[in-house]
């Protein structure tokens, strides 16, 4: 006899449905798997079979053939456990034929038949919608996440046997209620601990308000920032705070991080929203596939994890050189595209990249207080570990001075985050009324979501950047001086365009154009590097 059921899978962080075939025929007692199963895959017969039996139900003694629909692609994980459990049980009469057409199920099952949670469950859940179907079967533990995908009814259950009860349509409609209404509770919290953001205030920051402006500016244009200062000048302090000063996520964007968190196994099952921004900050001795992603079932990396957040490269000259070097397609295009022989994905990674480094190997080159002992040669070098096409890729370069005595005991004077977070609110509203919504990256967008200036494109910037003749000339001597790339312009003039609407400026003035000028300190180092 044959059934059929249908489960999903997922690559990168798009889903796909597949159907699962079962034959169960006559002859010598034979389990196998087809349809380009990896080993998990495989080893599914023996966890289905223990199973079956431990549930009050018999593992049919005859030939049983599972394939995987469509064949040609690669089958990854244990989710397909519950539909080869369940097409068994079809297929072998045990279980009444349900029409199970519509119901999409999947799961990872334990030996004593209780049903573990599996990764990856919001994009195909998505997936599944999005090809007409209406409900899905799966584990209670994953039941909040799959309730984020409106117009999909979720019946989660804890065991094989209470999968098989709710095969029956009459049963899921007696469930839908209980389980709706445990599925929303459960989305709710998560909401409400999501919101919960960031507990790191500005005003803990002492002094340095000259880095504070520029980290206003990173913020309210969606600029990538490099802080540049010796050690324990507040470089890091500053960098952790960014994320208090963005404005929320919307729920398109949440939905879209959670996802990507959800494939990556990273998504707690009592959070399955993550309402706040991410901010992710990996050691520097983090491998390229960690920095970027990768393996032979290609998972996301620090740069898609920090999607619609925050990336924090620390010591940024001390990372792999190969590593920064694919940050420039994350950085430029807002995804990352990993090619494997089986495969290619493509992993969205639109973040703001906050970095920092010391002027120098020993970190006190122009510290007034401490004796550099770095020969210029030294300072070269160290510099040089971080490429020029990178650093013209980071529209604010501000240096970090060592603290002053005063500023480090002084009451008061410094604003709180949610001070200035008002003023990025304002600015990215001047943004999204002038510059509409976001242009597709090639990675899922958000419907509606805004395009900050540090996205223009080139039409835009000479659309909405134009310079009177004062500009024009400070800008021609900026280029001149400082040898800026048509690139370093492009992202001089974006600051700029930031920095005339945190001012409420229609048009950018002189003074807005020396400011964003001044944060391209490294490009007045060039020549000495």
């Amino acid at each position: 006899m044959l059934a059929r059921v249908t489960t999903a899978a997922f690559a990168g962080i798009e889903g796909f449905l597949v159907e699962v075939e079962t034959d169960i025929a006559a002859g010598l007692p034979y389990f196998s798997v087809v349809g380009l199963p990896d080993a998990a895959v495989r080893e599914s017969r023996e966890r289905v079979a223990a199973a079956i039996k431990n549930s009050g139900f018999e593992f049919p003694v005859r030939k049983i053939t599972v394939n995987l629909a469509p064949a040609g692609v690669r089958k990854e994980g244990a989710r397909y456990d519950l539909p080869i459990a369940l097409g068994i049980l079809l297929a072998s009469g045990q279980v009444e034929e349900a029409e199970p057409d519509g119901l999409v199920m999947l799961g990872e099952l334990s030996l004593d038949g209780s049903l573990r949670p599996t990764r990856g469950v919001l994009p195909m859940v998505v997936a599944a919608r999005g090809r007409g179907r209406h409900a899905v079967l799966l584990p209670w533990a994953n039941a909040a996440e799959a309730a984020l995908v409106d117009g999909m009814a979720v019946h989660p259950a804890r065991t094989l046997e209470e999968a098989v009860r709710l095969l029956s349509p009459d049963r899921r409609a007696l469930a839908a209620g209980e389980d709706a209404s445990g599925g929303s509770a459960s989305v709710a919290a998560a909401g409400s601990a999501g919101l919960a953001g960031h507990a790191l205030d500005l005003a803990d920051v002492r002094g340095q308000e000259h880095a504070k402006r520029a980290l206003l500016v990173a913020a309210a244009g969606g600029h990538n920032v490099l802080f540049v200062g010796p050690p324990g000048s507040g470089k890091t302090m500053l960098a952790q705070r960014m994320p208090g000063i963005l404005p929320d996520l919307t729920r398109e964007e949440a939905i879209e991080v959670s996802a990507i968190y959800s494939v990556a196994g990273l998504l707690p099952p009592e959070t399955p929203l993550l309402a706040a921004r991410p901010f992710r900050a990996p050691h520097h001795t983090v491998s390229f596939a960690g920095l970027v992603g990768g393996g032979s079932g290609p998972r996301p990396g620090e740069v898609s994890l920090a999607h619609r957040g925050v990336l924090f490269l620390d010591e940024l000259p001390e990372f792999q050189r190969p590593a920064l070097e694919a940050l420039r397609q994350p950085v430029e295009e807002g995804r990352v595209t990993i090619a494997r022989v089986s495969r290619t994905v493509t992993f969205p990674a639109r973040f703001t990249l906050a970095a920092a480094m010391n002027p120098c190997r020993c970190g006190f080159l122009g510290d007034p207080r401490r004796t550099c002992r770095c020969t210029p040669r030294e300072v070269r070098a160290y510099r040089n570990r971080v490429s020029g096409p990178l650093l013209d890729r980071i529209d604010i370069h501000v240096e970090v001075p060592p603290l002053r005595y005063e500023s480090l005991v002084g009451n008061g004077g410094s604003r709180s985050s949610e001070e200035v977070r008002a003023e990025v609110l304002v600015a990215r509203e001047r943004q999204s009324a002038r510059n509409g919504a976001a242009a597709p990256d090639g990675a899922p967008t958000t419907s509606g979501a805004s395009n900050p200036n540090a996205r223009l494109a080139t039409r835009e910037i000479e659309r909405h950047c134009a310079l009177d003749a004062r500009g024009t000339r400070l800008l021609r001597a900026a280029l001149e001086r400082l040898g800026l790339s048509a690139r370093g312009v492009h992202r001089v003039l974006r600051v700029a365009r930031t920095i005339a609407d945190l001012d409420g400026c229609a048009a950018i003035a002189e003074a807005h154009l020396a400011e964003a000028i001044q944060y391209r300190s490294l490009d007045r180092d060039a020549p000495n590097r």
